[in-house]
């Protein structure tokens, strides 16, 4: 206890530092997820690449991952930029389904509606399509923040910042505090971040609320 009392603002900042790492990612990733999504969702031949695709992007562990981006990229070791570029393919082969998925369960009724009404293309789906599929939306953003949270502790087995530094160095200094510190913040964060999503989902579609 005195020792996480003593490193309060340690504590605060890499607190930060793990969410910057692990959130800016999933925004990355679901800007690119949507129009994928949007393809796989509109035609059978892109799903039919692009979802297997995503799943197998989904199963090359972590770690080899962070190792293998300063080859991909050009970048040095330790740049922190190697875990966010990782995240966000990780994020990408996650929401790609789930963006596919919350299109498909659009009612077609209600789409052939929004067309008689003179919606088109990009219009309808910004207008009608994309709204209706908040909900599970929303929930696949969860997911992809939640396992953010958790792999970003990887990083710090090849020295990128996070609160897994605390895991690492406490494990080093035979520190159980330490260690204890850094899992309790990071499931903290993963509760707290997936609390906030959870309820942006009932903000953004309040209709679902009230049909559950």
């Amino acid at each position: 206890m005195t020792w996480v009392v003593d490193h309060l603002g340690d504590l605060g900042r890499v607190s930060l530092r793990h969410l910057w790492l692990a959130l800016v990612p999933v925004a990355v990733g679901l800007l690119i997820s949507l129009p994928l999504g949007w393809a796989a969702a509109r035609w059978r031949a892109a799903r039919a690449v692009l979802v297997p695709a995503a799943g197998l992007l989904y199963t090359i562990p972590s770690l080899a991952l962070f190792v293998m981006m300063p080859l991909i990229i050009g970048t040095q070791i330790l740049d922190p930029l190697n875990v966010q570029v990782a995240l966000t393919i990780y994020t990408v082969a996650l929401l790609v389904r789930a963006v596919s998925d919350a299109l498909t369960a659009v009612p077609e009724s209600v789409t052939a509606a929004a067309t008689a009404m003179g919606y088109r293309g990009v219009g309808r789906f910004f207008a009608v399509e994309l709204p209706l599929a908040v909900p599970v939306l929303v929930a696949g953003v969860r997911v992809a923040a939640v396992s953010n949270i958790s792999l970003v502790s990887v990083g710090a087995l090849i020295g990128v910042g996070g609160l897994g530094a605390f895991l690492t160095e406490g494990y080093q200094r035979d520190n159980y505090a330490e260690i204890i510190a850094g899992i309790v913040l990071i499931v903290l964060l993963a509760l707290i971040v997936d609390a906030l999503l959870a309820v942006l989902g009932r903000v953004l579609a309040p209709w679902a609320r009230e049909r559950a």
